[in-house]
């Protein structure tokens, strides 16, 4: 499924550019580095609350992280 692959990919990328571990962005969402580790590889999706808090905490728009959108901010 592509939109998972894109889904898995924007969560790597924009935890990348915050220089932040696996560990270090599951504490701050609470989540596990393990359930970290799965959503980057795409093997695993995650609820809709964790979406809206990944979103939040990345200042990104749920179209972006779901690949619905190429635009990273949220419309305002």
């Amino acid at each position: 499924m592509k939109e998972l692959e894109i889904f898995a990919e924007r969560v790597h990328m924009l935890r990348k550019q915050r220089g932040m571990s696996q560990r270090e962005l599951g504490e701050a969402i609470g989540l596990s580095h393990k359930s970290i580790s799965t959503i980057e590889s795409g093997s695993r999706t995650t609820t809709l609350e964790k979406l809206v808090i990944l979103a939040r905490f990345f200042q990104v728009s749920t179209d972006y992280l779901l690949g619905l959108c190429e635009e990273p901010a949220p419309r305002t």
